[in-house]
């Protein structure tokens, strides 16, 4: 086991203003609604966020997540009538039709295809229910625990819902999947003559919207899930059940982002301080941060960066040699950390080192 050897507070970033500013409160017409940071996963806001509900379509976020997962973006698809003649949006494909897998992920979330999403499944599952065991077993390794699938389109059943809280983390994988992010955030586009224009008006209304998925069946309501980004800060909003979706998540965002920005800790590769070095050429050595780390807060907490050395440093102490730990704290609780490495190497001095080998030879 790694000790730590010696543990000092190191730097205090205090976000205490002279004049605090006081953080807004923001409401929403959702019967459950949460605002996330995505990188660091705190949660800015929250209201009935483990309220299990209807997702509609919004489901498809979890059906293009396993198939690209599972499935080759080139293959060919031919649609089956159960397909074809699945009720609700759709891509309106014609039984026998063939396309490739990426051409229906387009239809799966731009057009919100309930025919595409089954057609998908059925090609990456075997059949729309080997598909759905997937699609839970997804969710489970998600940590939505809240969460149970019975069909990738989002058709209103008993055995078919989630939490705000967990369509935030399902958001938090779709994010960190490329070619998902890729189709999500195109605003329209035309593949073997068929035009299909994204249903997300946030990418139009929203100055950094990365995209993703909206949904809506009577008994669901309005549902949305949404992700923006602004100075390098990636935030996810979830509203379900809410008639007024795109100004509440304008809002949210207004909110999240001006109340909690991202502040930086530690940027990879520069040096958070200097550490002592005994018996070196040099009395000290840069510590440099082997990764960087970013988190939100308001301007009424409080970070503080601790330094932990593994044990005191003594020479030789080579470059990129891990020597300890930087750990970051929100008001006293730890957060996060990032190694810390020696920023050059320091040789022992020559006197130091004479002494040594004379003690050595003394022994013998």
């Amino acid at each position: 086991m790694t000790r730590r050897f010696l543990c000092c507070t190191l730097v205090v970033l205090c976000l205490y203003s002279i004049f605090p500013c006081r953080i807004l409160a923001v409401e929403t017409s959702a019967a459950s609604a949460i605002l996330m940071d995505a990188d660091s996963g705190r949660v800015l806001y929250e209201w009935n966020a483990d309220r299990k509900m209807l997702i509609a379509s919004t489901t498809k976020i979890l059906t293009a997540l396993v198939a690209i997962e599972e499935g080759n973006l080139h293959d060919t698809v031919k649609v089956s009538r159960e397909a074809a003649y699945t009720e609700g949006s759709a891509m309106y494909l014609t039984e026998g039709e063939t396309l490739t897998l990426e051409t229906l992920l387009y239809g799966v979330l731009l057009c919100s295809g309930n025919d595409a999403a089954v057609a998908v499944a059925q090609h990456v599952g075997g059949s729309a229910k080997g598909f759905v065991a997937l699609m839970n077993e997804k969710a489970r390794e998600l940590g939505m625990e809240h969460s149970s699938f019975a069909n990738p389109n989002g058709l209103d059943d008993e055995q078919h819902y989630s939490t705000a809280r967990d369509m935030a983390k399902l958001a938090r994988a779709a994010l960190e999947n490329e070619t998902l992010m890729r189709i999500a955030s195109t605003r329209s586009v035309t593949i073997g003559g068929r035009t299909m224009t994204n249903h997300n008006k946030l990418l139009h209304y929203v100055d950094g919207c990365l995209g993703l998925k909206t949904g809506y069946t009577k008994a669901a309501g309005r549902t949305l899930v949404s992700c923006a980004e602004k100075n390098g800060q990636r935030l996810i909003a979830v509203t379900l059940q809410d008639g007024n979706d795109w100004a509440d998540h304008q809002t949210l965002y207004e909110y999240g982002f001006s109340a909690y920005p991202a502040r930086t800790c530690a940027v990879r590769g520069q040096a958070l301080t200097q550490a002592s070095v005994s018996g070196g050429v040099s009395p000290t050595v840069p510590l440099i941060a082997g990764a960087g780390f970013c988190y939100p807060a308001a301007e009424t907490e409080r970070l503080t960066t601790r330094i932990c050395l593994d044990e005191p440093l003594r020479a030789p102490v080579p470059a990129g040699k891990t020597v300890g730990a930087a750990v970051f704290c929100l008001n006293g609780t730890e957060i996060g950390r990032v190694p810390l490495v020696a920023g050059r190497t320091v040789m022992p001095k020559v006197s130091s080192a004479l002494a040594g080998l004379k003690l050595e030879l003394k022994d013998e």
